[in-house]
Formats: C-alpha cells, structure tokens, sequence
C-alpha cells in the first residue's frame, strides 16, 4: 500500500538535491556582536537584532520582574482570560510611541497580515500589493479571497496605472487596498510611502504598510517609516509591525485609528484564536520602548555603523544593489557562490547567511548584512577584512 505521506520525504530529498533546503544553525547564548553559532565564536551579521536590545539590561531585567510577578505564561486568548495589564499597557505605550490612536498586539508580524489582510478585505475588493512583497502579505492576500493586482517594485506611477485601471472597470470595487512593505528585508530599499499614499488618496484607497523592518530604524527616533514620510493617519491607514527585529523581542502589532483596533480584535482570527504573549515578553516588549525614547544614541549609532560598512565594501567593489538601510546585500550572483562566501565568512569568524532562488532570482544570489548598533568599530574593521579577504580568495573583487 502506497505511503499517502510519502511525498514529504521525497519533495525534501529533491531541495537537498538542488541546494535549496535550510540547514539550521545552533546559538549557543545570546543574540549579541559576538555570538556562539555551532559551536564556533563568531561576529553576527545576520541578525534582526538592529539595535541589540534583546541583550539590554533593561529589557531582560524587565522580563525578569514580570516572570517573578505574573508567572510563565498568560493562561489563556485575550478576549477571554489572557488580557493582562501588561497587554494593555504595551499597547498605549505603542500608540503614543508611533503618534496614532491606538494600537493592537499580535502573537507574531505574520499571524497580524495572515490575520488582518483577509478581514479587511474579501470578494468584491481589489488588493494591489508591490511585486516584492513579503511572504506574509502574500499569504494573507491570497486568504482573502480579493480580487489581485500588482505593481511594479516601489514605482508609484504604475501603481497609478494599475489603480486608473480598476477605477474604469465596472462594477466598481466594494473596497481598495494597496499595500507595500516600508523596508524590503532582501534588499534593505524603502518604499516611496508618501507617493504610495497621494496615489491612494486619489482614488480612495486603503493604504496599509508593513514596517517590519523600519520601525527602530527610520522616522525620529525610530518612529517607522509612516514618521520617516511625516505622514497622516488619514493617509496611511494600518501601520503594521513586528517586535522581533529593532525591538528585540517577538510579535506583532498594528498602529491607526481606534476604529481599526476595534475592528481588528473583533475580527482577526490570529487575534481571537491565538494565546497572548507571556507577561515577561509584553514587559519586555515594553522596555524596549522605553530604550528608545531614553536612549536615542542606538538609533544614531546604528546608522553611523551602517554608513561605515556601505562605504567600505563599496570601496572594495562589492555590489551593495539598491539599500538604503541597514540592510545591506552583498550581491554575487549564482547561488554556488553566495554559499561558497557564506562558508568562507564563517571560517573567518563572520556569520553571514546566503540568500539564494527562490528566495530571490537566480542569477541575484546575495549575502544579506544586517548592521548591528552594538557592534564596536574594532568589530566592524574585523568584519570588513574578512568580506575583503573572502571576495578575493573567490575572485568576486
């Protein structure tokens, strides 16, 4: 009799067989400048920790005292027994944090667009997302059963053309949303939100941004992208975020108007149906906040770093593409080679993953840095000598 699950082994025996499978990695401590990774001591350089607040004092010394206070886990979903103080505050602190009206939490960035994306939107409305999307979004476009349509990466004039093209069909759309991630985590660009957002407001559309990746890092004082643009909240209508890259921590969460949050926990199934957030993770969730209203010298360090480590492997003759971020790809081309230089880096002392198809196309294979504000300069000089001593031993400089 045939294995009805014998597909599992053979579709993961064929992604071994083309490279395309994830070998995991083991962190032995801390996500910190210098870390343990299977057992070997080397300089992180591929973490989502931008600022290096999940190694703060003040953020592990919170989540101490709420695990003291309020034991290991919240016992229950937030509509029913899991709403604790600490959720609640979070979520004011978050508000006032972005400058909107309120704020909702979620148990991870992709349960809020899984989640969120498919109640705003059904049959009958049209999403226009950019081509480069997260998967999230993606996934949480195709749940809601709307009409779809894309446009060029962060091009504002097609998103018109799209947008003028749905406007003529008729019947009109029931509802409109378009949506684009502030940051692109592959190639560390932002989107042009505030162009984004007069196009939206032409045709009246919902604009709905992920900032996953610039909250902590762009606007004033890591305000996020919507900060970044100065923009309204009447032009930018769900500011979505995640607490597991700047913050240090893990989550995510929306910002916008209270009619938003209103609707988004009475609807989101990801929201209803998931347990809250452990008291030491809302607490530490918390003190991140309170870090980086109190300590604006991460943010600023982080892009002093990043302006360091763009010149020099530009310097070098590395190919950086497009970043405009702390997100710097470092791009070679065939897959082959992104894994020979990530393997090289790390005898080296850098840990720096690949990035291969299908993530990205083929023949655009990178490895993807991302700057730490905890690094020191003597740190960053190691890393640069181990990129320039790699690139050459592979003929890439």
């Amino acid at each position: 009799m045939r294995d009805p699950a014998g597909f599992l082994g053979e579709e993961y025996r064929t992604l071994v067989s083309s490279g395309l499978d994830w070998k995991l990695h083991v962190l032995g401590g801390p996500s910190a400048p210098w870390c343990e990774v299977d057992g070997k001591r080397v300089l992180m350089f591929c973490s989502n920790n931008y600022l290096g607040l999940s190694n703060h004092p003040k953020v592990k010394e919170a989540a101490r005292r709420a695990l003291e206070r309020y034991g290991a886990g919240s016992g229950s979903v937030r509509p029913i027994a899991g709403n604790l103080d600490l959720h609640a505050e979070l979520e004011r602190r978050l508000a006032r944090f972005k400058g909107a009206e309120a704020s909702l939490t979620y148990s991870s960035g992709f349960a809020t667009n899984a989640g969120l994306i498919p109640q705003l939107v059904g049959e009958g409305d049209l999403v226009i997302s950019d081509e480069l999307n997260h998967g999230s979004i993606i996934d949480g476009v195709r749940l809601s059963r709307a009409e779809r349509a894309v446009f060029r990466h962060t091009d504002p004039v097609d998103l018109e053309r799209v947008v003028q093209e749905a406007d003529a069909r008729t019947p009109s759309y029931r509802r409109v949303l378009i949506i684009t991630d502030g940051v692109f985590s592959m190639d560390g660009d932002i989107a042009p939100l505030d162009r984004i957002a007069d196009v939206a407001h032409r045709f009246g559309a919902m604009v709905y941004v992920d900032d996953a990746h610039g909250e902590g890092v762009l606007g004033e004082g890591g305000r996020g992208i919507v900060s970044h643009f100065r923009l309204g909240r009447d032009r930018v209508h769900v500011e979505m975020g995640t607490f597991s890259k700047a913050f240090g921590v893990v989550g995510g969460h929306i910002s916008g108007s209270r009619d938003l949050v209103n609707f988004a926990l009475n609807r989101s199934r990801t929201w209803l149906l998931s347990g809250s957030h452990p008291p030491a993770v809302a607490a530490a969730c918390l003190a991140a906040i309170d870090v980086l209203e109190s300590e604006p010298n991460h943010v600023e360090r982080l892009w002093a770093l990043t302006q360091q480590f763009k010149k020099a492997m530009t310097a070098l003759g590395f190919d950086t593409g497009h970043s405009e971020t702390p997100i710097t790809p470092i791009l070679v081309g065939e897959s082959a080679t992104a894994k020979r230089l990530s393997e090289r880096l790390f005898d080296l002392g850098v840990f720096a993953l690949p990035i291969v198809y299908p993530m990205v196309a083929k023949d655009k294979a990178r490895i993807r840095t991302i700057m730490n504000a905890a690094l020191t300069d003597d740190d960053l000089s190691v890393a640069i000598s181990a990129f320039e001593k790699a690139g050459r031993e592979l003929r890439l400089l």
